[in-house]
């Protein structure tokens, strides 16, 4: 696992928009589209209005979701709500943000639904171009949660979480996770110090220890960085 470190937050989102648009550009040029999962929170909005301001192949790229909130459409808990807000300067159409269906009566319907999406966008099994993930500092990524049966998930590439933080979750899984191309970390604050470390370290008692780091990165700001072996 490579790690960079930056200034602060904005700096890191800056910096991870800039590493997207190359891997974009690139993934077009070899395969003829690039497909990617990306997260919620703060900094990956930044760093999509950023993206959004890029001279990109949009035509030819496709978002997906890493995890979404169980709510309703246009609810502020959703993560598809800021994804929206973010692009909306890019010239990206509608139909090339696929997201997780959680508004179904069926969840569990839904996730099999979102599995046939990521296998018409990105083969089968579906391998991601890139996958954005952040951090929690319980250790959490994407809705893989401490203690939630979803860790053991290996058959479907999302799946549904119990209650977390009042709600429940669609996530990709580790498998999912783990076939991407790349994986690109978005990881700021001092209240991340501890869990940064044991993510470096590969630690599989938190659920970030277990994405696989052969192919991954850490872009991270100087705050959560600030023990880390650099």
């Amino acid at each position: 696992m490579k790690l960079e470190v930056f200034a602060d937050d904005e700096a890191t989102a800056l910096a991870a928009a800039k590493q997207t648009a190359a891997e974009a550009s690139a993934a077009v040029a070899a395969r003829g589209s690039f497909v990617m999962a990306v997260s919620g929170g703060r900094t990956p909005w930044i760093m999509l209005r950023a993206l959004a301001k890029e001279d990109l192949p949009w035509k030819n790229m496709h978002i997906v979701q890493v995890d979404e909130r169980v709510a309703s459409a246009g609810h502020p808990d959703r993560n598809l709500t800021h994804l929206r807000e973010s692009l909306l300067s890019s010239p990206i159409l509608p139909e090339q943000i696929h997201a997780m269906p959680v508004e179904s009566a069926n969840l569990e319907d839904a996730t099999r639904q979102y599995d046939t999406v990521l296998r018409d966008l990105a083969g089968s099994p579906p391998t991601l171009d890139l996958v954005h993930l952040g951090l929690g500092p319980d250790g959490h990524t994407a809705s893989l949660v401490p203690g939630d049966p979803v860790l053991n998930v290996t058959d479907t590439d999302a799946a549904l979480t119990g209650i977390y933080q009042g709600r429940r979750r669609m996530t990709l899984t580790y498998p999912a996770i783990n076939r991407a191309r790349k994986i690109l970390w978005l990881v700021t604050g001092s209240e991340k110090v501890g869990t940064l470390i044991r993510l470096q370290k590969g630690d599989p008692s938190i659920p970030a220890g277990r994405v696989s780091q052969d192919r991954a990165v850490v872009f991270s700001d100087r705050a959560a960085a600030s023990q880390l072996a650099v």
